[in-house]
C-alpha cells in the first residue's frame, strides 16, 4: 500500500473526508468574485453619489417661485463634464470662484460670446428680445445689464427667477459667471418633503 492510501485510509477512520483541490480553488473563485463583486457597489454608489448626488442648500427668495428659501437641491455634475451649461439651466456657482462663499443659485441667461442688454425691464440678447417661457416679472433695475454685456469665452450670465429680489450678473459682486465657478446643474429639490420634486 502506498503512502497516500495509508494516509487517505488514516483520514477516513478519523472521519474527514479528503476534499478535491478543484473545490478548493472553486471557493477561493467564488470569494474573489464576491470581494470584486462588493468593489463595483461601492465604485458605482460613489460614482452615482459624485455625479448626482450633491446637495446645495438654497438661501433666500432670488429664486422663488421656483426654488424657495431654505430648500435643499441635488446636483447633477456629470452633464457639464459632457457639455457644457445651457440656456434655462439652473446652475450653482460660487461667485468669483470663491471657495469660502456659499454656493449661488441662479438661472442661466446668457451664453459664452453673447451680448446681454435690458432694456426696459426685457433681455435683449444679441440685440434681440429675449422670450422666456415662463412668466417672469418684468425687471426693475437693470444694474450694470443697462449697458451691453459682452460675455468672454468662457462666461454665461445669470439671474435669479423672482428678478426684483436677486443678486445676479446684473451687479459687480456676483458679475458674469465664469465656467470654472459652476458646480453643477440644480436637476432635484430633495427636502423639505413637500417642495419635492424635478427642477425646471
Amino acid at each position: 500500500m502506498s503512502r497516500r492510501q495509508r494516509t487517505a485510509r488514516a483520514r477516513g477512520r478519523r472521519g474527514e473526508i479528503p476534499q478535491p483541490p478543484g473545490r478548493k480553488r472553486s471557493a477561493l473563485s467564488r470569494a474573489m468574485l464576491w470581494g470584486l463583486e462588493i468593489v463595483i457597489v461601492i465604485l458605482f454608489a460613489f460614482l452615482l453619489v459624485y455625479f448626482f448626488g450633491q446637495s446645495r442648500t438654497n438661501i433666500g427668495q432670488s429664486m422663488s417661485v421656483t426654488l424657495s428659501g431654505g430648500d435643499t437641491v441635488l446636483l447633477d455634475t456629470f452633464s457639464y463634464q459632457i457639455g457644457s451649461p445651457k440656456r434655462g439651466d439652473i446652475i450653482a456657482f460660487k461667485p468669483g470662484g470663491s471657495e469660502t462663499s456659499h454656493s449661488y443659485i441662479k438661472r442661466v441667461i446668457g451664453l459664452p460670446g453673447e451680448t446681454i442688454q435690458i432694456i426696459d425691464g426685457m433681455i435683449y440678447i444679441n440685440d434681440e428680445l429675449y422670450l422666456e417661457e415662463a412668466d417672469y416679472p418684468a425687471i426693475n433695475d437693470p444694474g450694470m445689464a443697462a449697458e451691453p454685456i459682452t460675455l468672454g469665452s468662457d462666461e454665461y450670465f445669470v439671474l435669479g427667477d423672482n428678478r426684483n429680489d436677486s443678486q445676479d450678473s446684473r451687479f459687480a459682486d456676483v458679475g458674469n459667471v465664469r465656467r470654472s465657478y459652476i458646480e453643477g446643474r440644480v436637476w432635484l429639490v430633495l427636502a423639505p418633503r413637500n417642495h419635492f420634486g424635478l427642477v425646471s
